[in-house]
């Protein structure tokens, strides 16, 4: 194992994703749980030595107020997802973290967003440009004070709406709109990956969000040197789909409709009851099928908020398609998962990998990172099976690279 410190910031620090990472990795780094979920923690990925969980140091931003320990709790008295020993036991850890946290930015977040901030942060005017210095000085603060060899910034914030403007391709033509705000195109979570790349960090975007998916943001990373991926984790009924999907294509079984209704709390849901951030998670979740199938069924994708529903998630999908002799036939399926339990393992895991590609070298966009995503950056490939073919293909190159080096 590596023996140096790696520093993990997280954009949405306070949130259910980002409290449910922590206190696993508290879990992890005590021996007090197994790596159930981990990808990292199955071959071949042993021997790529990747940083150990207590070897992660976190920090990160957050516009909302409020205990790490507190946010951890509802995880149990509202959802009854986490142990409360774990909780528990994990407080000193939490608390710790919790000294590292710094106020985010809600430039261009939108306005449900805006909403949730702490009342200073959001009177706090800034241009994107004084954004971006502020949330850079403050990665490289953490990654001085823990003396840190490699910061990953993960962004498991809320998800923003779309874009409004067109964003500039070349980033020569976007920078000097960083100045206005009334100019700039860049929603808050491009300013994050933006801030991150100038810090030197490596940047991870879980949400719908654009991040870094702009072409100006991908060509900011490569002058920077470091790497990032991204966006929207998968960890339900859209990786349900990308397993699915290839079957119907597979025996040639015509998909005529496919429908999936979502309902789930916590606050991202919250968030999302909102049309306007609710149509960049839509728009993530709906593309993958005419890839993979090669022609467009009739699709719908519904997201509702149901508040008492807390962290757990609810899909249901109706799938009609057609087979020999044109007989129609119908596949349902439910899917429930815990949405913070699905998603911070995978976390973890996207910490590790894009801290090893960064410590090997590896600049810009890692599209062997394709199938934690629903829609990886550059990336057409929406076959689940074949996206992890392409990251076991990295592992073992990867591992046969850190064996001659060693």
């Amino acid at each position: 194992m590596p023996q140096d410190r790696v520093g993990v910031w997280l954009v949405g620090a306070k949130g259910g994703v980002a409290t449910t990472m922590m206190t696993g990795l508290a879990s992890l780094s005590r021996g007090a749980i197994d790596p159930v979920g981990l990808v990292t923690a199955l071959d071949p990925f042993a021997s790529l030595g990747l940083v150990g969980f207590d070897q992660l140091v976190v920090g990160g931003h957050d516009i909302r107020s409020g205990s790490l320990l507190d946010e951890a709790r509802s995880m149990w008295t509202t959802s009854r997802a986490i142990r409360p020993d774990l909780i528990e036991d994990a407080a000193d850890y939490l608390a710790a973290v919790e000294a590292r946290l710094r106020p985010g930015t809600v430039v261009a977040s939108g306005d449900k967003i805006r909403e949730l901030a702490d009342e200073a942060v959001a009177a706090h005017v800034e241009s994107p440009r004084a954004a971006i210095d502020r949330i850079r000085n403050d990665i490289v603060a953490f990654a001085a004070a823990e003396r840190l060899a490699r910061v990953v910034v993960v962004n498991v914030a809320s998800t923003e709406p779309p874009p409004s403007r067109p964003i500039p391709r070349e980033y020569a033509e976007l920078a000097p709109l960083l100045d206005d705000d009334t100019a700039c195109p860049l929603p808050s979570s491009s300013l994050y990956a933006l801030a991150a790349f100038e810090a030197g960090a490596s940047f991870v975007n879980f949400t719908p969000s654009a991040g870094s998916t702009p072409q100006a943001l991908q060509e900011a990373a490569e002058r920077h040197g470091v790497p990032h991926a991204g966006c929207d984790g998968k960890t339900g009924e859209t990786l349900l789909k990308s397993v699915l999907a290839p079957m119907f294509a597979a025996r040639n079984l015509e998909v005529m409709s496919w429908v999936g209704h979502n309902i789930f709390g916590n606050m991202d849901g919250k968030v999302l009851d909102d049309p306007r951030n609710k149509a960049a998670k839509v728009k993530s979740k709906d593309h993958l099928l005419s890839q993979i199938l090669g022609y467009p069924p009739q699709t719908h994708v519904s997201i509702e908020y149901i508040r008492s529903l807390g962290d757990w998630k609810t899909a249901w999908d109706h799938v009609h398609f057609r087979g020999f002799l044109g007989t129609t036939m119908t596949f349902q399926f439910t899917w429930q998962g815990c949405d913070s339990i699905l998603a911070a393992p995978l976390v973890i895991d996207l910490v590790r990998l894009v801290e090893r590609a960064h410590r090997a070298g590896d600049r810009g966009v890692l599209e062997w990172l394709a199938c934690f995503f629903k829609s990886p950056i550059n990336v057409s490939e929406q076959n689940f099976s074949k996206q992890v073919a392409m990251l076991d293909e990295w592992a073992r190159s990867s591992s046969d690279s850190f064996r001659n080096v060693s």
